[in-house]
């Protein structure tokens, strides 16, 4: 039994608990009350809209998820106390009942030690199940004790079984995690992570963390999460929102690239380039190449001549005149100043419109800005843009140079071989781009010929997860939407399976605009047992990179290694003795072999998801080889690693990814030899 005082303790915990709730949800109920009344008190509709949607994110924000514990901890200094929550919940007079785990007083609750305790007497962690305060373990650092690794509510929490989408870590952030979180927003910083460290959710709480120190700056500029796909992203989707923040941009680098910026000067909104397609392997390793960006911008360039005709304008009763000499110099000026095409267009426009209006104004005539209008769009104005400056579509560029081998050979020449660019030209061109059904490789190219033509929106933060898979086209798109902010990279070079999966970060982070930011290596896992981390460490000298090898502190969990004779009943065993345990179950196999997993376990009576299936989840989840990067589950069965290695080129690659997917248990089913290296 406790003793008195801590007994005592506990209810007047869980009594802060309670008002602590309870005063969140005053604050709600304010934050509704405006809401509702807002269109009433805004001078206009625009500040109506505007209101209405500061007051919408704010009741947003301070939604409460009673199954979430609302504080986590609590810092006792010689003069005050403070309990330190997900979020910031004041009393009626305003005075602070938890704190945001971003303020920096919390910052003590991450790093406080024995050897600096920053002031701090007792750290507090306490323990929950289904979000009641169930227990409490003091760390008093004035007399040194510290607890550390060796925490039991600390472990508990890493250890809890996973269900569901990914939970945040506010609770617990480690010294060296936090470090990362806490980076100023100026910079950028790429985080080599073994599996198991915690990179994913480091890139998510710093995102968060800078929201909440940049408010406004960013929320004008905004925020993006790149992951590796549809999967993934519903996979984190939950971890922001449960930390108050509701508007951060997610998508992937394919959404990014669908969506082409340009508008095209006879649409009234941009492009979306469907992909329909497909290419070869080979060709899609080219169009991913960083040589295709200086192609393209050559293509570009291709299109701008030197005036051959002056032009000259009618105008009521007088003549304008500008001699082709003086329009040479005008594109060649603007040519010089290195902007966009589409801008270069438009500035040549305008200082012919200028010209014209000095001719004007030196008759006696006070030129009004219909006139100039007028003069933008007049016959002889339009007809010389369109001979030395014509008006370009990304898709339309891209169109031309993969339709016509003379335009290809001139972009290409001394960067592609004859080969190559047999590999690109299409074998029977579409009549018209938007016929084209274009492949995914297709869209980067887009994407690029649109970052050349017009200015993309910029984000001022960007966090970039399983970054080892991006192409150098890939990470120049990312550039071109973070070129006045920083970026958060994450990911690990063991992990890389795609044809041009990066070998080393600086290749990557000079592509991505950022070629100075600091490469900060993770290796402590807090997730993946040890004995799964070793048994997948096996695989590291035979992927040809340089990484430290990961090390778990997780001395529990388990790993089973079976040789099989019908792997279909043999997974259905599996299953149904993972499902005595807690926590989700994962059955990881290559793509082709899904379906027929997916059936043996539908026959068996056992229900099952896809990965995709985020809301209302079965326990057991069937996933494809190539779609489980980035995710975790409790108990993992991989089924026939050497069907997984031999189905692509880097197969090596993605088995490291697979065996790494455990949080708890590890079976490995298999008929086939095991790869040599395990």
């Amino acid at each position: 039994m406790p003793a008195p005082d801590l007994d005592t303790d506990l209810t007047g915990e869980r009594a802060h608990l309670d008002a602590s709730r309870a005063a969140l949800h005053r604050m709600r109920r304010r934050a509704e009350a405006l809401f509702s009344t807002g269109e009433n008190v805004a001078g206009d509709s625009y500040t109506a809209e505007m209101l209405g949607r500061t007051l919408s994110r704010r009741v947003a924000e301070l939604a409460d998820d009673p199954t979430t514990p609302l504080f986590f901890g609590r810092l006792t200094f010689p003069e005050v106390d403070y309990h330190i929550g997900r979020r910031h919940v004041t009393d009626d007079l305003g005075e602070p009942m938890v704190l945001d785990w971003r303020a920096p007083v919390s910052r003590s609750f991450y790093r406080a030690s024995v050897r600096d305790p920053q002031g701090v007497n007792v750290r507090r962690r306490f323990g929950f199940s289904s979000g009641l305060l169930t227990s409490f373990e003091d760390e008093h650092l004035d007399r040194g004790e510290e607890l550390g690794t060796a925490s039991r509510i600390l472990t508990s929490e890493i250890e809890r079984p996973r269900v569901g989408p990914m939970r945040d870590i506010v609770a617990t952030i480690q010294p060296e995690q936090d470090e990362l979180v806490r980076a100023d927003l100026e910079t950028s910083i790429c985080v080599q992570g073994a599996p198991g460290t915690g990179k994913t959710a480091v890139g998510l709480h710093r995102a968060a963390y800078l929201l909440y120190l940049h408010r406004e700056r960013l929320r004008r500029s905004g925020v993006l999460i790149v992951g590796p796909n549809r999967a993934f992203l519903s996979y984190i989707a939950a971890v922001l929102p449960a930390l108050g923040e509701v508007e951060v941009a997610q998508a992937t680098v394919e959404d990014l690239v669908t969506a082409s910026s340009v508008r095209p000067e006879s649409a009234d909104r941009p492009r979306t380039i469907p992909v329909r397609g497909t290419d070869a392997p080979a060709t899609a390793e080219i169009k991913h190449d960083v040589r295709m960006a200086e192609v393209l911008r050559r293509a570009v360039e291709a299109h701008i001549r030197e005036p051959e005709q002056p032009i000259t304008v009618s105008d009521g009763s007088f003549r304008w005149r500008i001699g082709r000499e003086v329009l040479r110099r005008i594109v060649d000026e603007v040519r010089r100043e290195g902007l966009p095409y589409g801008t270069g267009r438009e500035r040549v426009r305008a200082r012919v419109v200028g010209l014209l209006q000095l001719q004007s104004e030196a008759r006696g005539e006070s030129p009004t800005d219909a006139w100039l209008r007028r003069m933008g769009k007049i016959q002889p104005v339009t007809e010389f843009l369109d001979a030395a400056w014509p008006a370009l579509t990304p898709d339309g560029l891209v169109y031309h140079l993969l339709s016509d081998p003379v335009a290809l050979a001139t972009a290409a020449e001394d960067l592609l071989t004859d080969a190559e660019q047999a590999l690109l030209l299409w074998a029977k061109p579409p009549r018209t781009a938007r016929a084209a059904k274009w492949s995914t490789a297709d869209t980067v190219l887009i994407d690029e010929a649109a970052g050349l033509i017009e200015r993309v929106t910029s984000f001022g933060h960007v966090v970039v997860d399983e970054a080892q898979d991006l192409s150098p086209m890939q990470c120049r798109a990312i550039a071109r939407r973070s070129v006045h902010g920083s970026i958060t990279l994450l990911g690990d070079l063991a992990q890389g399976t795609a044809p041009w999966a990066a070998t080393d970060w600086r290749e990557s982070l000079a592509h991505l605009g950022k070629p100075d930011a600091a490469v900060v290596p993770l290796t402590i896992g807090f997730r993946v047992p040890a004995a799964v981390v070793a048994f997948a460490n096996q695989l590291l000298p035979a992927l040809a990179v340089d990484v430290p090898p990961a090390e778990s502190l997780r001395r529990d969990g388990s790993l089973d290694l079976r040789t099989v004779t019908d792997l279909d009943a043999a997974t259905v065993t599996e299953v149904r003795a993972a499902l005595v345990y807690e926590g989700s179950v994962a059955v990881i196999a290559a793509d082709a072999a899904i379906e027929r997993l997916t059936a043996a376990l539908t026959g068996a009576g056992i229900a099952t998801s896809t990965a995709d299936d985020v809301e209302a989840p079965e326990r057991v989840t069937v996933v494809p080889a190539s779609l489980v990067k980035g995710l975790e589950y409790d108990h993992v069965i991989v089924v026939e690693p050497a069907e997984i290695v031999a189905a692509e080129p880097r197969g090596l690659h993605r088995l490291y990814v697979v065996l790494t997917r455990a949080v708890s248990r590890l079976a490995v089913l298999h008929h086939e030899p095991l790869p040599a290296p395990l």
